[in-house]
């Protein structure tokens, strides 16, 4: 049985809230996630942070992949709405806007790993990384059997729509601006485009209904 719901963004900086969450890793929906993820951080040689067991794991009707972990993942090691980070809090407000069922929703990124030496500042992946991590995308597809919708956050995450096109042309692909607080704050067009593509996965999830998923 799943937790229930945190009522506010950033809950995962409650140490309790962090612990429970944890303790959950191995659950059986998520189990899988957490296999390829092992999988990727062995051959990558760096952490990969685990799916939120509290979002739908291989049980997603929607695929939000953001770039990729944060230097702020060390705190959880859970890739959630729930992180203590600015990025996290906007993510959570603008799903929770769209009243999109966190059961349906698996929050991957599309650089898996922690690509950030140990107190460096953020950045974004370089070329090479992006080419690194493209073979990760079949198996994690191959996961998401009820999968009807994709998004995809910021310029690097948007390279992925050929590639999701290619692997899967039944499922619609929409691409959004990245949730960072550096991009929401730069235009109010920021977060309406965000806001926009939420609504349109959001009408997909519910004309093609829990029962009609690929």
């Amino acid at each position: 049985m799943r937790p229930p719901e945190p009522a506010a963004p950033k809950s995962l900086g409650d140490p309790e809230v962090l612990a429970a969450r944890r303790a959950l890793a191995h659950a059986p929906h998520v189990l899988p996630l957490r296999v390829l993820a092992d999988r990727i951080a062995a051959e990558r040689g760096a952490p990969v942070p685990d799916a939120d067991p509290l979002d739908g794991g291989v049980d997603a009707r929607l695929l939000l992949l953001l770039e990729t972990p944060g230097p702020a993942i060390v705190r959880t090691g859970i890739v959630s709405r729930d992180n203590p980070t600015g990025t996290a809090a906007n993510l959570f407000r603008f799903l929770a806007g769209e009243e999109i069922p966190r059961g349906d929703t698996l929050i991957w990124n599309a650089v898996p790993w922690v690509i950030h030496a140990e107190g460096a500042p953020n950045r974004a992946p370089r070329p090479a990384e992006m080419r690194a991590a493209a073979p990760y995308l079949a198996p994690l597809l191959t996961l998401l059997p009820r999968l009807c919708v994709v998004v995809l956050a910021g310029r690097v995450a948007g390279e992925g729509a050929a590639p999701v096109a290619a692997l899967r042309p039944d499922l619609p692909v929409i691409r959004v601006p990245h949730p960072s607080p550096t991009y929401v704050c730069t235009s109010p067009e920021v977060p309406a485009r965000i806001r926009a593509g939420l609504a349109q996965a959001a009408v997909i999830l519910r004309t093609r209904g829990a029962g009609n998923a690929a």
